[in-house]
């Protein structure tokens, strides 16, 4: 009972994703990025190895696509598996194994790829490309957030969900977001508090890691 997207900005180059299911701790388990390299979406019956082993793909020069393919191919329980990948230079691919239960769907557009299961209506990751693309000119992170909300208006996953994630990488080898909450009511307000508390400190935070001496105490 997920449902996610991953997404690159043109302007920033910065890589991120945006997860909500109804079990705990899916920022842990589903959303995998690296600056410069990729981002990659492991779920329904998730197999976390596959995030990292997907990013090491792309590192090694395979797209999106390729890098999919090969993931699908070289688990045992692919049936079981959800996956979905974005290279450096915005391209996309998914997967769905034949396991994997209705509603399930996917949906693309330039630089962006949602995937869901065991949805309210397939058409949540369409709603949740939409409302991506029609935010381009907030910031990524932001986009995502919006993306996710479109996609719980939509109808969201077939129960409630009870956690959330939203994760940017951005130059440096540490993340530019990661927001986790688990076991809310409402895990997307939660979420959505957090980016707005968080939104105004986030280029501090790499200030202090990168320049201390200038940095803003926070």
């Amino acid at each position: 009972m997920t449902f996610s997207l991953i997404a690159r900005c043109p302007r920033t180059g910065q890589i991120g994703a945006a997860v909500t299911t109804s079990s705990i701790a899916v920022g842990s388990r589903c959303a995998f990025a690296a600056a410069g390299v990729g981002a990659v979406l492991t779920q329904h019956r998730t197999d976390p190895r596959l995030g990292p082993r997907g990013l090491d793909l792309l590192r090694s020069g395979c797209t999106a696509a390729e890098t999919v393919a090969a993931l699908a191919a070289s688990t045992p329980h692919a049936g079981w598996r959800q996956l979905a990948a974005l290279d450096a230079a915005g391209g996309t691919a998914f997967f769905h194994g034949a396991k994997v239960k209705p509603e399930r769907n996917a949906a693309e557009g330039p630089g962006v790829v949602a995937i869901g299961n065991i949805l309210s209506s397939d058409q949540v990751p369409a709603a949740m490309v939409a409302g991506f693309l029609a935010a381009a000119a907030h910031p990524l992170a932001e986009r995502l957030l919006l993306a996710l909300e479109a996609g719980e208006a939509a109808g969201g996953e077939h129960g409630e969900v009870t956690s959330a994630a939203l994760l940017v990488m951005g130059r440096e080898s540490f993340p530019y977001v990661d927001l986790r909450v688990d076991k809310a009511a409402q895990p997307l307000a939660a979420l959505r508090g957090l980016w707005t508390e968080y939104a105004p400190l986030a280029e501090g935070f790499v200030s202090r890691a990168v320049a201390p001496d200038g940095a803003p105490v926070i």
